[in-house]
């Protein structure tokens, strides 16, 4: 054993694998990172960093310099995601108690521009070969699905959901008609911090606060617990998400699965990009609209003063923060409607040339940390907004709606908001997570009505459908 990472990187020519980077998410403790098709998927664990609190992020940049910095490296391929590599997911508040995390596997596979490659990264002193790299890959393969990580996430909030009776499920609520559900079989649904009345109540309480001045924008998230004695099983959950949802990202790091549209940062050498949505529509509402639903889309969405206002801030918050690590910088004069199966989105897309801090190119986790929380998960001002969210909610978020995803030991790496997730707590039993964004304006039944839409994809992936 020896204190130094090593690691070797080869490209998997003449090794067919169909169906991409999703065909490898055949166990449920997968690390998996994937949009169309490619992505990275890791497996096993051979070093791992956490800390909660305000400097978590900037802790878990040093240690990962510090870790790869004496590393090892073999590199034949040269492409971002190769060399070594850790997946992460941060906690959303610094007030948290759940610990934000990096993981750096023992093996990773990685797809992009239809070329793969295997990565295998060790502290041993045996020695690294293409061989020993594909038979560990196959043994983990070859091991089928795991049992689901157990309590990997759990926040607070497992302790305030209560065991759901007498609360009404996904039915009447408070007077807001919500669509049913079917469950599937012997599954129960539960609201979990709060019911839905008084979820709604929160929201009338944020608007109220909007409109003595104090803030421009607040957004309230809320749970539901999903019980399914079958089994909860992150790899099928992923391969549902990672199909349906081709245009998100998929995430599973940890017990925490999801499949989110919004890009926090990614950085490719010095080039970072950025994907902002606010501005949501359910495609429900188009049934019996006239004209094609994109046409209804853009007419609600492009033409709503409230809707534009909010995705404004959203777009000020990000471009202000990452405007000191940049040397120039574009965003889209105009929003663009972002087209998912279950809701449409007011999207826009933000890139940056990087400059040099302090004498170096920040790196990804010095991005995160100047740029989270932005308006799109928490509000702004962002000291008022997480203070009035501590207040309403009554919810630890856990990693709901905070970073997730890689980073390389070149500097490269992708992090998403972990938004459209769930945290699975034990082998039958997921959280649920979704939040909205609220202005002057927001009507609490309209934003209850959003959340079922934005719970759908996990839902429908569990096998529970509306």
């Amino acid at each position: 054993m020896t204190s130094t990472l090593r690691t070797l990187t080869f490209p998997l020519n003449g090794h067919q694998y169909s169906g991409g980077l999703p065909s490898f998410v055949v166990r449920d403790d997968v690390l998996c990172w994937t949009r169309r098709e490619a992505g990275l998927a890791g497996f096993g664990e051979t070093a791992r960093f956490t800390a909660t609190g305000p400097d978590r992020f900037l802790e878990a940049d040093i240690w990962w310099r510090h870790l790869v910095l004496e590393a090892d490296v073999t590199d034949s391929v040269e492409l971002p995601g190769t060399g070594p590599v850790a997946f992460g997911s941060f906690a959303f508040s610094k007030t948290s108690a759940h610990e934000s995390r990096l993981i750096v596997p023992e093996i990773v596979v990685g797809v992009r521009d239809n070329r793969a490659w295997l990565t295998q990264l060790t502290f041993d002193d045996c020695p690294l070969t293409e061989e020993t790299a594909l038979a560990a890959l196959d043994k983990w393969l070859s091991g089928g699905t795991t049992g689901a990580p157990a309590g990997t996430g759990t926040t607070a909030a497992a302790d305030s959901a209560g065991d759901g009776t007498g609360e009404s499920g996904p039915g009447t609520a408070g007077g807001a008609v919500v669509r049913p559900l079917r469950l599937a079989a012997g599954a129960t649904l539960h609201t979990g911090s709060l019911s839905e009345e008084a979820w709604m109540d929160a929201v009338a309480a944020g608007v109220a606060e909007i409109r003595t001045g104090a803030l421009e924008k607040l957004v309230l998230a809320r749970d539901v617990v999903a019980t399914i004695p079958a089994g909860v099983h992150a790899a099928d959950v992923l391969r549902e998400l990672a199909a349906r949802y081709r245009e998100c990202w998929t995430y599973g790091v940890d017990g925490l699965v999801g499949a989110t549209p919004e890009m926090l940062i990614q950085v490719e050498g010095r080039t970072a990009q950025a994907r902002v949505l606010a501005g949501t529509l359910d495609r429900r509402d188009a049934h019996g609209e006239d004209g094609a639903p994109m046409d209804y889309a853009t007419r609600v969405l492009a033409g709503s003063e409230k809707q534009r206002h909010e995705h404004e801030i959203a777009i000020q918050s990000l471009t202000r923060q990452l405007a000191p690590f940049s040397e120039a910088m574009n965003a889209h004069d105009e929003p663009f409607i972002l087209e998912l199966p279950n809701v449409w989105h007011l999207a826009s897309d933000v890139k940056a040339e990087l400059t040099e801090v302090e004498g170096h190119v920040p790196t990804c986790l010095a991005l995160i940390n100047a740029l989270h929380p932005t308006a799109a998960v928490c509000g702004t001002p962002t000291l008022v907004a997480g203070e009035l969210i501590r207040r309403l909610e009554h919810l630890d978020r856990g990693p709901y709606a905070g970073p997730v995803g890689w980073l390389d030991a070149a500097g490269n790496g992708e992090w998403g908001i972990a938004l459209r997730g769930a945290v699975i707590e034990s082998p039958e039993t997921v959280r649920l997570y979704a939040g909205c964004g609220i202005v002057d304006g927001s009507q609490p039944e309209a934003e209850l009505a959003e959340t079922w839409a934005k719970f759908r994809p996990m839902l429908e992936s569990l096998g529970i459908s509306s």
